[in-house]
C-alpha cells in the first residue's frame, strides 16, 4: 500500500521498487552535498531508486565549478544523461560543462527555488522528481534548447548586472540564512542592499540594445521565463524569450528610488499588471546580443541563474540557439 508519510525519506523508501528492470542508459548524478535539501541518506536513496532503470554513477562536488569539470568529462565518456542534484547554481555549472555536446542535462531539485526544474516540468518534490526520472526511461525524448551567455559564461534562464546581482552576492554570503528563510531572506536583503548601495548615488550602467542606448542602474536578461519564483508564484521581468525562441528578453531599470521599488515589486509579482509598462522600466525582447558597461567607472556586480560570479567593467550578453540538450 502507498505510504501516507510526508517525510521524503520514508516516501522514497516506500517507492524504491518503482519500475525496476534492466538498466539501459548510463546516468551520472552530480550531487551538491551543501544544497539546501540534500543529505547523505536522501542522496543514497535517490541513487538506489534510479538504479532500477539506469546504470548510475554518483559524484559529490567538492568546490566551485567542479560540476562543470565533471560534466565535460561525462560528455567525453559518453554518458546518456547527466543529472544535476542541487540548486540552480549546480545546474548552471553542469550546463556550462555540457554546452555544445550531445549529452543531455536533467536535474533533481535540491535547492530552494529550483527554477530550471520547474521550467523543464520536473516536480519540485524530490520523491516526485525521482519517480518522474524513472518513468522518463520509457519516454526518452531528448531535445535541444537555447542557452544564454554573458562574457562566455552560460546561463539557463536569467542573468543580471546591478541591483539584483548585488542582492545575490549578499545572499550567497549567508547560505544558512538563505536555506532557512528562502525568498523572505532575499526580500530582506534586497531592501538592505537598496538602502546601502542604491538609494544615494547608485552605480550607473549603459546598455547598448541594437541601435538604442539605455542608461540605468540594473539590467536583467532572460533566456526563458519566469525570472524566478517567490514561493509558488512566478516572478515575471522580461517578456518574450523562451527556451526555444532563439533570442533574449529583459528589462533595464533606469533608476532606483524609494517610491519606485514597491510598484516595481508589485508588478513583478502580479498576474495582471505588467512590469514593462512601468515608466522607469525599459523593456526589450527579440534581442540576440546586448552590451552593458559601467558608465561611472564603478565595476558592475554580475549574477547568472541566481549565483553571484563577480564584478566586471563590461558584460556582453548573447544567445546560443539549441546550445544544450535536455531531457525531462
Amino acid at each position: 500500500m502507498p505510504t501516507t508519510s510526508t517525510d521524503p525519506l520514508e516516501r522514497l523508501e516506500a517507492t524504491l521498487a518503482l519500475g525496476r528492470g534492466a538498466p539501459s542508459r548510463r546516468m551520472l548524478v552530480i550531487v551538491n552535498p551543501y544544497a539546501t535539501t540534500v543529505s547523505d541518506r536522501l542522496k543514497n536513496l535517490v541513487v538506489y531508486a534510479l538504479r532500477g532503470r539506469y546504470e548510475v554513477d554518483a559524484i559529490d562536488t567538492e568546490s566551485r565549478d567542479h560540476a562543470t569539470e565533471l560534466c565535460r568529462e561525462a560528455a567525453r565518456e559518453g554518458y546518456d544523461v547527466v543529472v544535476a542534484f542541487g540548486g540552480d547554481g549546480t545546474v548552471n555549472e553542469a550546463a556550462n560543462g555540457l554546452a555544445g555536446s550531445d549529452t543531455p542535462l536533467c536535474c533533481l531539485p535540491g535547492g530552494r527555488a529550483n527554477v530550471y526544474c520547474r521550467i523543464l516540468g520536473i516536480p519540485t518534490d524530490v520523491v516526485d522528481a525521482t519517480e518522474h526520472l524513472l518513468l522518463m526511461a520509457d519516454d526518452w525524448r531528448p531535445r535541444r534548447v537555447d542557452l544564454g551567455s554573458v562574457n562566455e559564461r552560460m546561463f539557463l534562464f536569467s542573468a543580471g548586472a546591478g541591483l539584483d546581482a548585488s542582492v545575490v552576492e549578499r545572499v550567497d554570503a549567508h547560505p544558512n540564512l538563505k536555506a532557512r528563510f528562502g525568498e523572505w531572506y532575499y526580500t530582506w536583503t534586497g531592501v538592505g542592499t537598496f538602502a546601502r548601495r542604491y538609494l544615494v548615488h547608485p552605480p550607473r550602467l549603459e546598455a547598448q540594445i541594437g541601435e538604442a542606448s539605455v542608461s540605468g542602474v540594473t539590467v536583467i536578461v532572460q533566456n526563458a521565463t519566469p525570472y524566478t519564483f517567490f514561493g509558488d508564484r512566478p516572478v515575471e521581468m522580461g517578456e518574450g524569450a523562451t527556451l526555444t525562441s532563439g533570442d533574449l528578453a529583459g528589462v533595464v531599470l533606469d533608476r532606483a528610488r524609494p517610491m519606485d521599488i514597491p510598484t516595481i515589486i508589485a508588478r513583478a509579482l502580479s498576474s495582471h499588471l505588467k512590469l514593462r509598462r512601468h515608466r522607469h522600466v525599459h523593456p526589450f525582447a527579440g534581442v540576440r546580443r546586448l552590451q552593458v558597461a559601467s558608465s561611472d567607472e564603478r565595476p558592475l556586480p554580475l549574477q547568472v541563474d541566481g549565483d553571484y560570479i563577480g564584478e566586471v567593467e563590461e558584460a556582453v550578453f548573447s544567445v546560443r540557439p539549441n546550445g544544450i540538450a535536455v531531457v525531462s
